[in-house]
């Protein structure tokens, strides 16, 4: 039976409105050299990663459970500091506060010429 005046949520639609407002459901940074790297979006992230990171005992652990086995490697040979993949992962903890405001992603609006207004 449906509820009158009730909205009823989508989860892809809700989903794709998240990911959206925060830049995807995947996060990139360049490290040393100018070399990329990815690591899931903390909103979007699945839950072994989640836990490995909260896991974690020390710098190292860390970076290397949100990189991976062959980014971690790539980024410490390139002379990158585990410390500062933390970085990147608060970093964009930081935008999606501010990206999510009261807890929803705003809906973007777009002008007449077709470009995005925020």
């Amino acid at each position: 039976m449906s509820k009158p005046n009730k909205k009823r949520y989508k989860l892809a639609e809700v989903r794709a409105q998240y990911a959206e407002a925060v830049g995807g459901d995947e996060v990139e940074f360049e490290g040393p050299g100018g070399e990329v790297y990815t690591m899931p979006h903390p909103l979007f992230a699945p839950s072994e990663w989640a836990k490995a990171v909260d896991d974690a005992e020390n710098d190292e652990e860390m970076a290397h459970a949100m990189l991976g086995d062959e980014q971690y490697e790539r980024f410490v040979g390139a002379g990158g500091r585990p410390g500062d993949v933390n970085f990147i992962r608060l970093a964009a903890m930081e935008d999606m506060k501010g990206e999510l405001k009261g807890g929803r992603p705003t809906r973007s609006s777009t002008s007449s010429d077709g470009t995005r207004k925020r």
